[in-house]
């Protein structure tokens, strides 16, 4: 008798209370299986006629229904089909049970409550959940590897695009823009004329069809590290954290030290198993990819207007894993400037220090590290391994075999790369202030004139902060309280302390949110163990670092106070705030009050958020400048993917990080600096400010505010703008 028919017979025998079926012949337990089936499609019936689903019933007859479910019938629907598959699905009994015995079975799933409470409540939330077995577990993680991952990459070049949901995927469903549910943004992009996003058509057409390959040495390498237990080039320990031996004792100090560290293991191990899922899902896709001779990653946006890979594990906007097995599917001769620049980029990825080097100074680094090169490429893991000591050691690694085989070779110059050149923005976000405003400082903090080697604005600031803080310890403690902490801080001041604070500055970091860096930070470093004196250390060197920062970039701060303002007055009147990119497309910022819509089903209540008309003011108002200034640096991207196709480029973007072959970068150089100052040449804050005065007529909006005489020019002969 198969297994399946002696589990729904137990099942039967279990439900009626009647004594052994063994005797039955084949067509009594064939009534029986039809009695049953006839018993669950009542039942079937029974449940959707009380939930008084329309739809469902029209189904059900085989009508036609063309009017789509509502979020209510969706979720009743659910789970009903959940609380179905709880009450037939079981754990199979053992191959090698007796037949003679009732089948040792147990739910596959089951559904139960639980509850959550915080730190110092009293009352915590209670939520439902649904378990599978530890046996069902087990067999997913053997099957997971073979289940299909969707939005793969392409083996042909993706549909261009066209409309909102035209373009992409041949079969599965595309949208030019992730709106995340936010009605209005995507209402907006639906109502805007094809003709008026042609170039962001064009643009996402360009970066979709770059064609891509795997690095088959290097997934090697990543092969054989991940093999042996992870744990090297900031690859996951395979192997879970050990928990603590609990201590034979009923001393209540050294208990609860005990659970402290119970709770931190297991803390640990749930960051790990999820980087170890993160990394094998990664790897099942190089895997499946090694053996094509190319591949593409069709691209859409986010509401800003960013571009990003619709294949969400293995691409090139992920980790240094990702990159590192990731090569141009199309090789070209390096030619002499191109070996140049593979060495560049080389001393680019090290990092430690050697990115801030002039050109010839990573040259130099490159060419005085051979011998290290040739070893980590002739044997990665058995040598001096000196491409793990690299910031992004599989990308390093990636260049050393490269360069290798190149300078093998008969001819270095003809030799065909595959290998993508990175030139990257230089602190890029201030940079767009910096044009915005036509601020002279700030632009040569942030590299947009020339100079003899990159100029550094983190350690600009640093630099400023310390002046600041040395001025401050001279001072009398009793008169002036934080001349003490001064004297604490001046000898931590450096380039590491603020870059985070910097970097998050064109995003509007908060003055709270720059003393949690800092203070993080500080407790890296071990020299204020106290945690009230850490405390008020990092809130004087928060504020330090804030007015370093609005000395040296005014008018980036001006830009983004009139921002800011703007957007409070257009949100205070329950409005969001919306522009068009330079590029034509819109942006509807989605930031609205979020609200509990309860919905009664066969399993429990289901709390569902959903948006309100209520606008959130504070939202609004802090969101606006760093989404805007993303809109101008997607829309530079953008431009530049466009030129770079018309003059026979191949090119990649990762926002403010332009990639091509080693051969093609001086031209990309060149191109990327026009159509910079191209962009910036528009009168970008004049037509923002015209735009909300044409939506809001009735609203007084502030004068934009004073600019400087920086020359956008100086921007075409600065070789350290992106490099």
């Amino acid at each position: 008798m198969p297994l399946s028919r002696r589990i729904r017979n137990f099942l039967e025998n279990t439900r009626k209370k009647k004594v052994d079926k063994e005797d039955e012949d084949e067509g009594s337990e064939s009534n029986a299986a039809i009695k049953e089936q006839e018993r669950l499609r009542k039942k079937v019936t029974n449940l959707i006629k009380k939930q008084k689903l329309p739809a469902v019933r029209q189904i059900v007859k085989g009508q036609d229904n063309t009017k789509p479910w509502g979020q209510d019938a969706k979720a009743k629907v659910g789970c009903h089909l959940i609380e179905l598959l709880m009450r037939t699905a079981y754990i199979q009994p053992p191959a090698d049970q007796l037949a003679d015995t009732p089948p040792d079975i147990r739910p596959a799933f089951l559904h139960s409550f639980k509850t959550v409470v915080k730190e110092n409540k009293k009352t915590g939330r209670r939520y439902g959940v649904i378990e599978c077995d530890p046996l069902v577990r087990k067999g997913l993680e053997r099957t997971a590897r073979h289940m299909v991952i969707p939005y793969m990459p392409m083996l042909v070049p993706p549909v261009k695009w066209t409309g909102y949901d035209r373009g992409a995927y041949l079969f599965l469903p595309s949208y030019i823009m992730r709106t995340h549910g936010a009605k209005q943004q995507r209402e907006a992009v639906k109502r805007t004329p094809t003709n008026q996003l042609e170039q962001v058509f064009e643009a996402l057409d360009t970066l979709g069809y770059t064609k891509w390959r795997i690095n088959k040495r290097v997934l090697n390498v990543v092969d054989r590290i991940w093999t042996s237990g992870g744990r090297l080039a900031d690859m996951v320990d395979r192997n879970d954290v050990p928990f603590p031996e609990k201590p034979d004792t009923e001393d209540e100090a050294l208990l609860r030290k005990w659970k402290w560290k119970v709770r931190s293991v297991k803390k640990e191990n749930r960051e790990r198993h999820s980087q170890r899922c993160d990394i094998e899902l990664k790897l099942a896709v190089a895997r499946r990819m090694k053996d094509e001779e190319g591949f593409y990653y069709p691209h859409n946006l986010d509401f800003r207007g960013r571009a990003y890979p619709m294949h969400p594990y293995l691409n090139h906007l992920g980790s240094d894993l990702c990159r590192g097995v990731l090569e141009f599917a199309e090789g070209r001769p390096l030619g002499r400037s191109g070996l140049n620049w593979l060495k560049i980029h080389l001393a680019n990825l090290f990092a430690g220090g050697v990115d801030k080097l002039s050109l010839e100074g990573r040259l130099a680094f490159t060419e005085n590290h051979l011998d290290d090169i040739f070893d980590s490429a002739d044997r990665p893991l058995e040598g001096k391994r000196w491409w793990l000591k690299a910031e992004d050691p599989f990308q390093c690694l990636a260049v050393c075999i490269n360069l290798t085989e190149a300078l093998r070779s008969s001819s270095p110059e003809t030799f065909v790369s595959h290998i993508p050149v990175h030139q990257d923005g230089s602190c890029n976000g201030l940079q767009h202030y910096a044009a915005l405003g036509r601020d002279k400082l700030g632009a040569a903090a942030v590299n947009l004139v020339a100079g003899e080697k990159p100029a550094d604005v983190y350690s600009g600031i640093a630099g400023r902060v310390l002046d600041i803080m040395r001025i401050d310890a001279q001072k009398d403690p009793s008169v002036f309280p934080d001349a003490l902490l001064a004297k604490i801080l001046v000898n931590q001041v450096d380039r590491k302390l603020v870059k985070q604070t910097v970097m998050t500055s064109v995003y509007g970091v908060t003055y709270i949110g720059a003393r949690d860096q800092i203070k993080r930070r500080l407790k890296e470093r071990g020299v204020i163990t106290d945690e009230r004196e850490l405390f008020v250390a990092s809130c004087y060197a928060a504020k330090t670092t804030l007015t370093a920062l609005g000395e040296m970039f005014q008018a980036a701060r001006a830009i983004m106070s009139w921002l800011g303002e703007c957007a409070k007055i257009i949100a205070s009147e329950n409005q969001p705030v919306s522009w068009t990119t330079p590029l034509g497309l819109p942006v509807v910022q989605p930031y609205r009050a979020l609200g509990r819509h309860l919905i009664k089903t066969s399993l429990q209540v289901l709390t569902l958020q959903r948006e309100t008309e209520k606008i959130m003011v504070k939202r609004q108002r802090t969101a606006f400048p760093p989404n805007f200034v993303h809109s101008l640096d997607g829309s530079h991207m953008m431009m530049t993917a466009i030129a770079c196709k018309k003059a026979g480029l191949t090119f990649a973007g990762v926002h403010d990080s332009y990639w091509t072959h080693a051969s093609d970068v001086d031209k990309m150089n060149k191109i990327l600096r026009e159509k910079f100052v191209e962009l910036y040449e528009k009168p970008i804050l004049e037509n923002l400010l015209e735009s909300f005065q044409q939506s809001f007529p009735a609203l007084s909006f502030p004068p934009l505010p004073e600019r400087g005489d920086f020359d956008l020019r100086d921007v075409l002969d600065s070789p350290y703008f992106f490099n």
